[in-house]
């Protein structure tokens, strides 16, 4: 069949969650058997979120592809399995850039370059483009017969034409920035016809004071959005309160939507419960009738239904300490997502902690870890914060308590080790202190030369050789198959890597170089076998666990803390 195109537009307030109703839809519409992709249009100017602070626009997310994008992106992944490229996710900035290249090379036959059409026209270009042929990874896990806990770390990518393309556009409706992106959305609507659909998530507050839910925030929002020449199809209406179906067929009235088509958002235990949640109140039936697709029979999504008791059942808690220096949950959204789902498939509750690495010292690192079962060091950049994590690094390798470092954990994992056992006290990465005599974590060749900031890390997925009989192995081979995951690839988001001079005397002292890059020679995991559990990865597997398939190595950890 044609593709077909749902566009998933936001208003009354930011962060109703759209990332997850998209998502949702998705899971959704797979398990139908339709073949999916999602795309985010945020507004803002930069032309990705790789430059900005986390307490900006929370974690920076990474494709397999290299390319950092908005953490929605994550959500996509974890739910729907696809894997996500630069075509994914698309800024203003990036349309801009476009457009003004063009101009400079002179494509443009010396026209007057306007927002209406030569912007508006490179936003639909990009909206149709992941339609005609993309490349997204079908999750065709291969693992060994009879071997249930080996979920697989691979997926074959095939050039497929897309059932659907689900557009989320970031931002309000009435934002100036995003006007550009409602107009594209107006054209594409009168060319496509009935191949697609609008979905706009409102906002229906409660007012205590009147003890009433108030559905004029949702009508005035609806009213923007038609005054730009857009019907909405579908309203989904996110509340803290059950909507009964007086408040729904007010809405519908006023809002120019059929009945069936206002669908509520309640506040859920977990986001994982949000696609059960549509599919029950027909969410994706409503999709296809009004695409003009058979409905056909509700899909029973056995698996997820599964992970959900999973979810349900595990009461028993295990106290997991995130050490690092952004007070905000979106900073690590990706590393406390996989932490869960490894708790919930190791029928434990993970309960997490985040611990400010400024506020760690000797005199109070045992009061601040005290309690918590196993310990996180958390990447990032820049020089605040670094010593409070080298100092939780050697308390939690001294009482041997359960540690995974990532990325900037892994090095403070590795500064930490030269620091106290190998016997240099002035060991430190050329990030932190430029005139280190012991540079145990160096810059990287090919970065040495680099002056821009943005996009120009080693960025994306590289493969990692792990030694056979390695707690790493272990972790990617938990039923013992020798013959599978010699090497794995994950994603990366780093300058700076372990100096390869100090390598001989780590593994002397007893921190193994377990996982190394074929190519290059760069450590990629390090750890100290003798310890319970104490890996640090210069990689981020975070970026690779989804609802069905946590990644191995939390899996490992979470079983490590936990048993």
């Amino acid at each position: 069949m044609d593709t077909k195109y749902i566009f998933v537009t936001g208003g009354v307030v930011s962060s109703l969650g759209k990332g997850i109703i998209s998502a949702s839809i998705g899971k959704l519409l797979q398990a139908r058997g339709f073949k999916v992709t999602i795309q985010k249009f945020d507004p803002y100017i930069n032309i990705d979120p790789g430059t900005l602070n986390p307490y900006e626009h929370g974690e920076c997310y990474v494709t397999e592809d290299g390319f950092e994008t908005d953490l929605d992106l994550g959500h996509y992944e974890r739910f729907t399995g696809i894997r996500t490229t630069r075509n994914n996710s698309i800024t203003t900035g990036r349309i801009y850039k476009t457009v003004i290249d063009r101009e400079r090379r002179g494509d443009y036959l010396g026209k007057t370059i306007q927002v209406v059409p030569h912007i508006t026209d490179e936003i639909k270009r990009r909206m149709l483009r992941l339609s005609e042929k993309g490349k997204v990874n079908s999750e065709k896990f291969l693992r060994p017969k009879g071997c249930e806990a080996t979920k697989g770390r691979a997926a074959t990518a095939s050039d497929e034409q897309f059932d659907f393309v689900i557009t989320e556009v970031g931002g309000t409706i009435g934002d100036i920035e995003s006007a550009p992106f409602m107009e594209a959305i107006r054209q594409l609507r009168w060319q496509l016809g009935r191949d697609a659909v609008c979905v706009h998530l409102t906002y229906v507050p409660y007012l205590k004071a009147a003890e009433e839910l108030k559905t004029k925030p949702t009508q005035h929002s609806v009213k923007e959005l038609q005054g730009m020449g857009i019907q909405p199809d579908i309203l989904v209406l996110r509340t803290e309160r059950h909507l009964d179906d007086h408040v729904r067929m007010k809405v519908a009235s006023f809002c120019n939507v059929d009945l069936e088509c206002v669908v509520q958002s309640e506040d859920m235990p977990s986001i994982y419960e949000v696609p059960v949640n549509m599919q029950k109140q027909g969410l994706d039936a409503a999709i296809m009738r009004k695409i003009g697709i058979p409905v056909g029979e509700t899909p029973a999504m056995k698996p997820w239904h599964d992970f959900l008791d999973k979810q349900r059942n595990a009461k028993r808690e295990v106290h997991i300490g995130l050490v690092g220096k952004y007070d905000l949950q979106d900073a690590y959204k990706s590393i406390r997502e996989s932490l869960n789902l490894a708790g919930i498939y190791n029928h434990v509750k993970a309960k997490l902690h985040f611990v400010n690495s400024e506020e760690i010292t000797e005199q109070n690192v045992s009061e601040k870890l005290n309690g918590l079962q196993g310990v996180v060091i958390c990447p990032g950049f820049g020089q605040r914060g670094i010593e409070g994590k080298i100092i939780a690094a050697e308390y939690t390798r001294t009482n041997d308590i359960p540690t995974f470092g990532i990325c900037l954990g892994m090095q403070m994992m590795v500064i930490e080790f030269a620091r106290n056992v190998l016997g240099y006290k002035d060991a430190n990465s050329r990030e932190m202190d430029e005139q280190t005599p012991h540079n145990v974590i160096d810059i990287m060749e090919e970065q040495k030369s680099i002056t821009q900031m943005g996009g120009t890390m080693r960025l994306g997925a590289y493969e990692c050789e792990l030694r056979e009989g390695s707690r790493a192995w272990e972790a990617y081979n938990p039923c013992g198959d020798t013959t599978r995951h010699r090497t794995v690839s994950e994603r990366h988001r780093h300058r700076y890597e372990f100096n390869n001079t100090y390598k001989e005397e780590y593994e002397a002292k007893g921190m193994k170089c377990v996982g190394v890059n074929p190519a290059a020679n760069l450590v990629e995991i390090v750890e100290i076998p003798e310890k319970r559990w104490y890996i640090g990865t210069q990689f981020h597997p975070e970026y690779s666990s989804t609802v069905l398939h946590p990644h191995p190595l939390f899996m490992s950890f979470i079983k490590a803390c936990a048993f």
